[in-house]
């Protein structure tokens, strides 16, 4: 081959692959792109860190909800949103109280409310090894570690550890229950809600929400919390009769209308207010804001 052929098929070979490169670069912004790449990346990446407009979210991109950031740019964000305009509509959002978060994953939400500056601080609670160390780097590199203040540990009666069941597909759903065969089995501490915030030197009466979503162990927790209860604190959790089984949700649901006489039960499309003791126990799973 000549010098000049050579030269020329450097030349072609170079547009090609910036042709290539270019069409697959759109491509990969489109959401089904972004799909496709995060649900093919491969276990050497074991941690990815996007710009999702105001802010940094690092996630692994093995976990359901890390490849929904990838994809969306945003985790059920919109539902930080709407939970904020509920409480501002019904006068709940006092700008000195604190927000209690029991299930901080790995600080999206945790996030989303500090941007929103509803409240004058956070503590977020999250017992998953994993989950913990992405929530510090996610405060952390946010500029947020002023405004968040972190526990690695579960929320449950008594102090001292107890079995952490970790699920390898969605670390959301990791839990203190065992949910599959497949989980891994770990330990971690455990505090009750009272002894964190008493350790923390926080005083329940800051306390201005309770956000709690830990697959299935809410009623343990609330039995860890009942000063905040018999305050009557504004209390938003994710209500899983499926997990509590019928006998469980009664007796969960009548523990919770010893304290609260109403609620919201907020749908996908709707929010219904209703008395705490007439809580559909026929539903899955469905969010509820307890009122004060």
């Amino acid at each position: 081959m000549s010098g000049q052929a050579w030269l020329t098929g450097k030349y072609w070979r170079r547009r090609l692959r910036k042709a290539r490169n270019a069409l697959a670069t759109r491509f990969f912004n489109t959401r089904f792109g972004r799909r496709l790449l995060i649900e093919n990346i491969g276990t050497r990446v074991i941690s990815m860190t996007v710009d999702a407009g105001d802010h940094l979210m690092s996630f692994s991109p093995a976990d359901y909800i890390g490849r929904k950031v990838f994809r969306k740019g945003h985790f059920e964000r919109e539902a930080v949103d709407r939970l904020l305009v509920i409480l501002r509509q019904r006068g709940l959002l006092r700008k000195d109280s604190m927000l209690l978060e029991i299930g901080g994953n790995i600080g999206t939400q945790t996030i989303y409310f500090a941007l929103a500056r509803a409240f004058a601080g956070i503590v977020s609670v999250e017992p998953d090894p994993r989950n913990f160390r992405l929530l510090e780097q996610n405060i952390r590199q946010n500029g947020l570690a002023d405004v968040v203040r972190l526990v690695n540990c579960a929320a449950g009666e008594g102090k001292g550890e107890i079995d952490f069941f970790l699920n390898s597909a969605n670390h959301g759903k990791s839990s203190a229950i065992r949910q599959s065969a497949s989980d891994q089995k770990i330990s971690v501490p455990v505090r009750s809600v009272t002894g964190i915030l008493d350790d923390l030197d926080i005083d329940q009466a800051s306390i201005g929400l309770v956000w709690m979503d830990i697959e299935g162990y809410e009623p343990v927790a609330c039995r860890s919390m009942l000063p905040l209860l018999a305050r009557r604190a504004p209390l938003y959790m994710e209500f899983t009769p499926l997990f509590y089984g019928p006998e469980g949700t009664k007796a969960f649901i009548r523990m919770l209308a010893g304290f609260y006489e109403n609620c919201l039960v907020v749908f996908e499309d709707h929010e219904k207010e209703m008395k705490v003791r007439d809580l559909p126990g026929a539903f899955d799973q469905y969010d509820v804001l307890f009122l004060p």
